[in-house]
This record gives C-alpha cells, structure tokens and sequence, in this order.
C-alpha cells in the first residue's frame, strides 16, 4: 500500500472509540489495523473472526487466517472465531459500532457507490450494504480522486449506490467531512493541502464548518 493511503487510514483513528467493535472494509481500511493502538478496539470481519490484530510480517501470514477480502491477518489473544451467519447477525443486529468502508464515490447526501463499476465483472456487494445499514457509525476511507484524478467526492454518483443510508464521517489524504443534515460539511483540511486544492478536486456542494487543519 502506498505513503497516501497509509496516512488515510492513520487519519481514520481518531473516529474509532476506546473499546468499540469496529468492521474494516476491504482496501484502504485493513490498514487502519496497523494504527490502532494494541487492544484500542475489537476489530471484526465478517467470515467470522472478533479480535482481528495487525497485518502479519512477512513470512509469518497463516494461509487460514484471512478478512472477508482473503488478506492474511493476525488473531490477538482471546480472539473468538465464529460463523458467518454469526458475523452478520452482529452486523445486522447493531453490534458494530463503527464500519470503516472504501468508496468509488461518495455524493452530495454522503451516500456511497463502492461495489461496482458499470462495464465490469461484479463479484457481488459483499457485506458493505449490511455494515451501511447495521453500523452504528459508518467512516469512509478513500483517496480524494480516482487514478485519473477525477473527484470522488460528487454531486451526483455514476456508480450504482451501495445503499441509500449516508455514511458519518469521509477521510480522504487531503480533507475530512462530516455528513450533517444531509449533507457535507468540511471539517478539516490536512498538512500539505489548502481550501483551493479541496475545491478544485470535489465537485460536490458542501458547507464550511470551522475547518480545523491536520
């Protein structure tokens, strides 16, 4: 993983309460793991697995130890192995307290598009729309723009909606926005990047709030 993305996922910390059962999505937040203060949270994954730990050094992954998205894992002591149905039913009870989720978009109402791309296979939606309806709070981690430097964070999304439920909290390298009364306001702006950067690379609508600098 690259420089941009680890320093997304250290951003994400601060959102993740002392004690919480957090599901890391696939992509950018697995790495919020490595930044996680030893037993600062309890992380879950939905093949069945409540104490995931950091990514294992290399030469050490277990071939059985693996996320949803089949990257090897670490277990901390006491971890609990379970089900799948079990993992869901956590999620769908309202047992998660935080879902850190990647995103292709994420539009003006704060609502995300992460599991497909028009034109391209589709492996299915995973369990994203369940942690978007289940978590009690729901953190994007995501770039601010795609590879070909276009924004993704937009008025309107291109990619079919994850589900219709907006997410809490964005965290992109550059900026952090919150979702408040249906839409985004911007909260911060990182080191390294002005308000004349974020509004040239977010073609969304959104509110200034008292933007603190990272």
């Amino acid at each position: 993983m690259s420089d941009v993305q680890q320093r997304i996922a250290a951003r994400v910390v601060p959102y993740i309460r002392r004690g919480a059962v957090v599901n890391l999505g696939i992509g950018i937040p697995t790495l919020v793991a490595d930044h996680l203060p030893e037993h600062a949270a309890y992380l879950q994954t939905e093949n069945g697995l409540l104490g995931v730990g950091p990514t294992p050094a290399p030469g050490e992954a277990d071939p059985d130890l693996v996320h949803a998205g089949k990257q090897p894992v670490t277990a901390r002591a006491g971890a609990s192995y379970f089900a799948s149905s079990a993992s869901f039913g956590m999620i769908r009870g309202g047992h998660v307290e935080v879902a850190v989720l990647g995103a292709l978009q994420v539009d003006a109402r704060g609502r995300i598009a992460n599991w497909a791309i028009p034109g391209k296979p589709v492996l299915g939606v995973g369990g994203a729309m369940d942690l978007l309806v289940g978590a009690r709070t729901v953190v994007v981690a995501t770039t601010h723009t795609a590879k070909d430097g276009s924004a993704k964070i937009v008025a309107e999304a291109d990619f079919p909606l994850t589900a219709q439920r907006p997410v809490d909290v964005v965290v992109t390298e550059a900026a952090t926005f919150h979702v408040v009364d249906g839409g985004l306001e911007l909260t911060e702006i990182a080191e390294g990047y002005d308000l004349d950067w974020v509004r040239a690379h977010t073609t969304a609508p959104y509110r200034l709030r008292a933007v603190a600098r990272a």
